[in-house]
């Protein structure tokens, strides 16, 4: 009886086993351009998850351009842990725009 010798794939004890952590699922990319921005503006401006939908909505709404002014004036004028605040203050300001 001829044994084979074991294939370095296979891991040497049980606790290896454990170790080895499963692939992470690949992360879908936005399907419209405004959700892109949504979610760039939630990182820069470090929105609170009970107003991330707000964000969305907003982005959805109003054109790319004045969203992205709101963001601009709000980096600059605020120097605190608050932004959003302002950030929704100034797009609330504007009416409603759909492109």
């Amino acid at each position: 009886m001829v044994t084979q010798p074991i294939s370095k794939t296979e891991p040497e004890q049980i606790g290896d086993i454990f170790k080895k952590k499963p692939p992470e699922p690949a992360k879908k990319p936005p399907a419209f351009q405004w959700q892109d921005l949504a979610l760039r503006i939630i990182d820069e401006l470090h929105i609170p998850s009970f107003k991330r939908n707000s964000v969305f909505k907003a982005c959805k709404e109003h054109d790319k351009y004045f969203i992205e002014k709101c963001v601009a004036d709000t980096k600059e004028l605020v120097k605190g842990d608050e932004k959003w605040k302002y950030f929704f203050k100034l797009v609330a300001e504007k009416p409603k725009n759909k492109q």
